[in-house]
């Protein structure tokens, strides 16, 4: 019998991560997340100069957990804060402390996010898409085994590289978005307050649906009811233009999980057709200036300039937030997925795979291997490991493992070490969910109550692909490419995020009603009448 028993993956205290993973992770998922963020974090933190190696991110029976990893010791459990007079002393005289707090008072004065927020918008975004496309549009069932497992590799160089761009620009993205919050909160001002000026900041957020808006438009010119994705390229030479590209620059986005094994945009075009035909235009739900007038006008007159700045800041980066995932890492990803597919039916058709899907439980490094030479992990393997994973997806996390780490001594850290601090604490407590009196409360976004046919399934793609028009999406979590299946909804729920997740962004963006974050959706039943509370931040069963 295989052991369950959740132990701790390391020294220290360890948090499940369950809003960027459902259930047990496929070995390349794991790989990409350990050693994106791993590395990506690390190098946040030196450029901001916080006085931690990195987010350090291991699997315990395929499920995720994060750590704080410490610059002093990281490898031993602290029982009791660090002396006051010894932290400081630490901060004078260790070499990388005092060079982190350089940086850290840089980081303060300089706004160090600026420059790569602009390379983003004027070069690198640009370029990704050109790397991403040139491994798209090389055909594979042409390809011979020994070129169809080189093409396997660079595109797992190329996704390694991205996974950890990925978390290096989120530190330029949510960097501003902290210090409004930290700043917000000297001024009395709640995150819940200050999150609704930040809506109309995110324009790729919204751009999907105002693609599918303008096929919409072109279908309604030409008339007709289209059956098919083929009946709206039929509709009009610009209708067919739009959707190619569409499908182009989306198609092989994940759009289900953040892992191999999800279900790209492209292979369900049952919900692209729907999406177009019957869903829903972007529509604002909030007045952001307005807002925001209200919110400075309670800012004390001389800190005003600031909170003009610091706003400012924060909608800049904004974009990036839900811009970046897609690019770096949901289609990357979906890139491996086309190139698994065409590797597991190669596999299958040779009798070294039970079954097609098994190919997404290799190791990245057996990949090449089982299919040049047939060299690797045998059929049954391969089906035991499929096995096991499925059984551990069901099992039931701790949400810690690991005895508590005492934070150190607020007033020994120097002051701009502690406000960056400050900064990421913000920004991870609205990441994750929070604590509500019962199972079907969450985080509300938006003002107005929706009721709908819940759509809810075991697993996010069976819930996405069975969705119509003013369903109930209830998912685990969702990813910035669910952009392009959320017009169809009326309204989402999800079990993991909190106000700042991206479904939470996401929603505030459409103008979907939702309430994130609520830890019973679980329990929701398939296709129970449902109401979405957003204000109350309730989600209510009406009929089952």
């Amino acid at each position: 019998m295989t052991d369950t028993t959740f132990q701790p993956p390391g020294a220290g205290q360890w948090t499940a991560e369950s809003a960027h993973a459902y259930g047990a992770m496929t070995l390349i998922g794991q790989h990409l997340m350990r050693t994106g963020m791993t590395t990506g974090m690390a190098q946040t933190f030196s450029d901001y100069g916080l006085p931690a190696e990195t987010l350090d991110c291991r699997f315990v029976h395929g499920h995720m957990y994060t750590r704080i990893r410490p610059l002093i010791a990281p490898d031993r459990t602290p029982t009791r804060p660090p002396p006051t007079a010894l932290l400081r002393l630490a901060f004078r005289v260790h070499p990388e402390l005092r060079r982190r707090t350089r940086r850290a008072e840089r980081a303060l004065a300089t706004q160090p996010w600026r420059e790569p927020v602009r390379q983003w918008y004027e070069r690198e975004r640009g370029q990704i898409e050109s790397e991403n496309l040139a491994l798209q549009r090389i055909a594979l069932s042409p390809l011979d085994d020994v070129a169809l497992a080189a093409h396997w590799s660079r595109a797992l160089a190329h996704a390694e590289r991205l996974w950890a761009r990925h978390f290096v620009l989120h530190g330029y993205d949510l960097g501003p978005i902290g210090l409004l919050l930290v700043a917000g909160e000297d001024w009395g001002l709640q995150p819940a307050e200050i999150l609704p000026a930040l809506q109309g900041a995110s324009p790729s957020t919204s751009e999907p649906a105002r693609i599918l808006a303008v096929l919409r438009a072109e279908i309604g010119h030409a008339g007709g009811s289209p059956a098919s994705l083929d009946d709206v390229r039929a509709a009009s030479p610009a209708a067919a233009a739009e959707l190619d590209r569409y499908l182009e620059l989306r198609g092989w986005h994940l759009v289900s999980r953040y892992d191999v094994d999800g279900l790209t945009l492209g292979e369900l075009p049952a919900v692209v057709l729907a999406s177009i035909v019957e869903g829903n235009d972007v529509a604002a739900a909030i007045d952001a200036e307005a807002v925001a007038a209200a919110l400075r006008a309670r800012v004390p007159a001389a800190d005003r300039d600031e909170f003009d700045d610091l706003l400012a800041e924060a909608r800049l980066a904004m974009d990036l937030r839900d811009e970046n995932g897609p690019l770096t890492v949901e289609w990357t990803g979906g890139l491996l997925r086309r190139a698994l597919l065409e590797i597991g039916a190669r596999l299958q058709a040779r009798s070294l795979l039970a079954t097609a899907e098994h190919v997404f439980e290799l190791e990245p490094h057996e990949v090449a291997p089982l299919l040049t030479r047939g060299d690797g992990p045998t059929a049954g393997t391969l089906a035991t490991r499929a096995a096991r994973r499925q059984a551990n997806s069901a099992l039931r996390l701790p949400h810690v493992l690991g005895p508590p780490e005492p934070p150190p001594p607020a007033d020994a850290l120097p002051e701009a070490t502690a406000r960056l601090l400050r900064v990421v604490q913000a920004v991870l407590d609205l990441l994750d969910r929070q604590d509500r009196p019962h199972g079907l409360a969450g985080t509300g976004v938006g003002t107005a109550s929706y009721r709908g046919r819940a759509r809810r399934a075991e697993a996010p793609e069976d819930a996405i692909a069975t969705l119509e028009a003013g369903d109930v999406l209830v998912v685990p979590y969702t990813t910035p490419a669910y952009n392009t299946i959320l017009p169809l909804a009326g309204a989402v729920v999800t079990a993991e995020g909190g106000p700042l997740s991206h479904a939470a962004v996401l929603a505030r963006e459409l103008g979907i009603p939702a309430v994130v974050g609520v830890t019973g959706a679980h329990t929701i039943p398939d296709g129970a009448t449902i109401e979405v509370d957003p204000t109350a931040g309730e989600v209510r069963i009406l009929t089952n």
